[in-house]
Protein backbone atom coordinates (compact mmCIF):
# COMPACT_ATOMS: atom_id res chain seq x y z
CA UNK A 1 0.00 0.00 0.00
CA UNK A 2 1.60 3.28 -1.05
CA UNK A 3 2.00 6.27 1.61
CA UNK A 4 -0.86 8.28 3.16
CA UNK A 5 -2.22 11.23 0.27
CA UNK A 6 -3.91 13.95 0.77
CA UNK A 7 -6.24 15.91 -1.30
CA UNK A 8 -7.45 18.96 -1.81
CA UNK A 9 -10.22 20.23 -3.88
CA UNK A 10 -10.39 23.84 -5.30
CA UNK A 11 -12.97 25.52 -8.30
CA UNK A 12 -11.86 26.50 -11.53
CA UNK A 13 -12.74 29.48 -13.59
CA UNK A 14 -14.97 26.99 -15.50
CA UNK A 15 -18.19 26.42 -13.10
CA UNK A 16 -18.58 22.57 -14.42
CA UNK A 17 -14.62 21.48 -14.06
CA UNK A 18 -12.72 21.02 -10.06
CA UNK A 19 -8.97 20.93 -9.80
CA UNK A 20 -8.28 17.70 -7.34
CA UNK A 21 -4.87 18.09 -5.83
CA UNK A 22 -2.84 15.66 -4.32
CA UNK A 23 0.01 15.95 -1.88
CA UNK A 24 2.58 13.97 -4.41
CA UNK A 25 3.37 13.35 -7.90
CA UNK A 26 0.84 11.11 -9.58
CA UNK A 27 1.92 10.99 -13.61
CA UNK A 28 4.80 12.07 -15.66
CA UNK A 29 2.69 13.44 -18.35
CA UNK A 30 -0.71 15.21 -19.07
CA UNK A 31 -3.67 13.71 -20.61
CA UNK A 32 -6.95 14.32 -21.16
CA UNK A 33 -9.93 12.07 -21.70
CA UNK A 34 -13.38 13.14 -23.01
CA UNK A 35 -15.13 10.02 -22.31
CA UNK A 36 -14.18 6.31 -21.19
CA UNK A 37 -13.04 4.98 -24.81
CA UNK A 38 -10.48 7.36 -25.04
CA UNK A 39 -9.62 6.59 -21.05
CA UNK A 40 -8.25 3.58 -21.71
CA UNK A 41 -4.44 4.51 -20.85
CA UNK A 42 -6.08 5.82 -17.46
CA UNK A 43 -7.13 3.30 -14.92
CA UNK A 44 -7.80 6.58 -12.46
CA UNK A 45 -9.77 8.09 -15.51
CA UNK A 46 -11.96 5.00 -16.39
CA UNK A 47 -12.88 4.91 -13.20
CA UNK A 48 -14.03 8.51 -13.19
CA UNK A 49 -16.33 7.55 -16.19
CA UNK A 50 -18.22 5.07 -14.69
CA UNK A 51 -20.30 8.01 -13.13
CA UNK A 52 -22.96 9.19 -15.73
CA UNK A 53 -22.32 12.73 -14.49
CA UNK A 54 -18.50 12.05 -15.62
CA UNK A 55 -17.83 14.99 -18.70
CA UNK A 56 -14.24 14.54 -19.15
CA UNK A 57 -11.22 14.17 -17.51
CA UNK A 58 -7.49 15.36 -17.46
CA UNK A 59 -4.74 13.91 -15.45
CA UNK A 60 -1.70 16.75 -14.57
CA UNK A 61 1.52 15.69 -12.69
CA UNK A 62 -0.05 16.41 -9.47
CA UNK A 63 -3.64 17.54 -9.92
CA UNK A 64 -6.48 15.77 -11.79
CA UNK A 65 -9.42 18.34 -13.51
CA UNK A 66 -12.69 16.57 -13.48
CA UNK A 67 -15.26 18.20 -15.61
CA UNK A 68 -19.08 17.49 -14.98
CA UNK A 69 -22.46 17.12 -16.83
CA UNK A 70 -24.71 20.75 -15.75
CA UNK A 71 -27.57 18.49 -13.96
CA UNK A 72 -25.15 17.46 -10.73
CA UNK A 73 -23.63 19.53 -7.76
CA UNK A 74 -20.13 20.20 -6.96
CA UNK A 75 -21.92 20.30 -3.52
CA UNK A 76 -23.08 16.52 -3.72
CA UNK A 77 -19.79 14.73 -5.50
CA UNK A 78 -16.36 16.76 -4.73
CA UNK A 79 -16.01 15.26 -1.14
CA UNK A 80 -16.87 11.65 -2.28
CA UNK A 81 -14.81 12.11 -5.15
CA UNK A 82 -11.91 13.32 -3.09
CA UNK A 83 -11.32 10.57 -1.24
CA UNK A 84 -12.15 7.67 -4.33
CA UNK A 85 -9.13 9.56 -5.89
CA UNK A 86 -7.13 9.46 -2.17
CA UNK A 87 -8.19 5.82 -2.42
CA UNK A 88 -7.16 4.85 -5.98
CA UNK A 89 -3.46 6.64 -4.78
CA UNK A 90 -3.08 5.24 -1.85
CA UNK A 91 -3.59 1.28 -3.03
CA UNK A 92 -1.16 1.77 -5.50
CA UNK A 93 -3.39 1.75 -8.80
CA UNK A 94 -2.02 3.20 -12.29
CA UNK A 95 -2.98 6.55 -12.69
CA UNK A 96 -1.76 6.29 -16.60
CA UNK A 97 -0.27 2.82 -18.54
CA UNK A 98 2.81 3.53 -19.90
CA UNK A 99 3.77 7.08 -18.73
CA UNK A 100 6.13 8.35 -21.06
CA UNK A 101 7.47 12.32 -21.75
CA UNK A 102 6.88 14.28 -24.98
CA UNK A 103 9.46 13.99 -27.34
CA UNK A 104 11.08 16.67 -28.91
CA UNK A 105 14.10 15.03 -30.54
CA UNK A 106 12.92 15.82 -34.26
CA UNK A 107 12.06 19.68 -33.42
CA UNK A 108 13.38 22.66 -35.49
CA UNK A 109 14.77 24.91 -33.28
CA UNK A 110 12.38 27.97 -33.29
CA UNK A 111 9.39 24.91 -32.44
CA UNK A 112 11.22 23.47 -29.69
CA UNK A 113 11.54 27.65 -28.22
CA UNK A 114 8.07 27.57 -28.39
CA UNK A 115 7.73 24.46 -26.67
CA UNK A 116 9.71 25.28 -23.60
CA UNK A 117 8.36 28.63 -23.58
CA UNK A 118 4.79 27.07 -23.31
CA UNK A 119 6.17 23.63 -20.76
CA UNK A 120 8.14 25.69 -18.52
CA UNK A 121 6.60 29.28 -18.78
CA UNK A 122 2.98 28.87 -19.38
CA UNK A 123 1.90 25.40 -18.37
CA UNK A 124 2.20 25.96 -14.91
CA UNK A 125 0.25 28.99 -15.07
CA UNK A 126 -2.50 27.34 -16.71
CA UNK A 127 -2.09 24.24 -13.89
CA UNK A 128 -3.38 26.54 -11.38
CA UNK A 129 -6.38 26.59 -12.74
CA UNK A 130 -6.91 23.10 -13.71
CA UNK A 131 -6.07 23.53 -17.17
CA UNK A 132 -3.72 22.76 -19.38
CA UNK A 133 -2.11 24.13 -22.65
CA UNK A 134 -0.38 21.94 -25.37
CA UNK A 135 1.37 22.85 -28.39
CA UNK A 136 -0.36 21.03 -31.82
CA UNK A 137 1.69 22.86 -34.73
CA UNK A 138 3.28 25.95 -36.47
CA UNK A 139 2.29 27.03 -39.77
CA UNK A 140 2.26 30.52 -41.27
CA UNK A 141 3.12 32.41 -38.02
CA UNK A 142 0.19 31.23 -36.01
CA UNK A 143 1.35 28.60 -32.85
CA UNK A 144 -1.99 26.06 -32.40
CA UNK A 145 -2.46 24.89 -29.51
CA UNK A 146 -5.45 22.31 -27.33
CA UNK A 147 -6.76 24.34 -24.18
CA UNK A 148 -7.41 21.12 -22.34
CA UNK A 149 -8.99 20.73 -18.72
CA UNK A 150 -11.05 23.16 -16.77
CA UNK A 151 -9.82 25.46 -19.95
CA UNK A 152 -11.70 23.62 -22.12
CA UNK A 153 -15.20 25.76 -22.65
CA UNK A 154 -13.98 28.08 -19.96
CA UNK A 155 -15.41 31.17 -20.41
CA UNK A 156 -12.05 32.89 -19.61
CA UNK A 157 -10.24 30.58 -21.90
CA UNK A 158 -9.68 33.27 -24.83
CA UNK A 159 -8.68 36.42 -22.68
CA UNK A 160 -5.72 33.67 -21.07
CA UNK A 161 -5.11 32.74 -24.54
CA UNK A 162 -4.86 36.18 -25.99
CA UNK A 163 -3.52 38.61 -23.33
CA UNK A 164 -1.44 35.78 -21.67
CA UNK A 165 -0.12 32.92 -23.93
CA UNK A 166 0.01 35.23 -27.12
CA UNK A 167 1.56 38.01 -25.83
CA UNK A 168 4.13 35.89 -23.91
CA UNK A 169 5.04 34.08 -27.00
CA UNK A 170 5.04 36.73 -29.60
CA UNK A 171 7.46 39.08 -27.12
CA UNK A 172 9.97 35.88 -27.30
CA UNK A 173 9.70 34.75 -30.53
CA UNK A 174 9.34 37.33 -33.40
CA UNK A 175 7.45 35.08 -36.47
CA UNK A 176 4.36 34.20 -34.41
CA UNK A 177 1.57 36.43 -35.67
CA UNK A 178 -0.76 34.28 -33.64
CA UNK A 179 -2.32 31.96 -30.99
CA UNK A 180 -4.93 29.69 -32.04
CA UNK A 181 -6.98 27.38 -29.74
CA UNK A 182 -8.31 24.20 -31.41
Amino acid sequence: MAAKVQVQFNPTPNPQSMKFTFSQPIAREVMEFGDRNQAQRSPLANKIFGFPWAAAVMVGNDFVTITKQEWVDWEVIAEPLARLLQEHIETGEAVILDDHADDTSNDSPLIAEIKRILNEDIRPFVAMDGGDIVFHRFEGGVVYVYMRGACSGCPSSMMTLKEGVEARLKAEIPEIIEVVAL
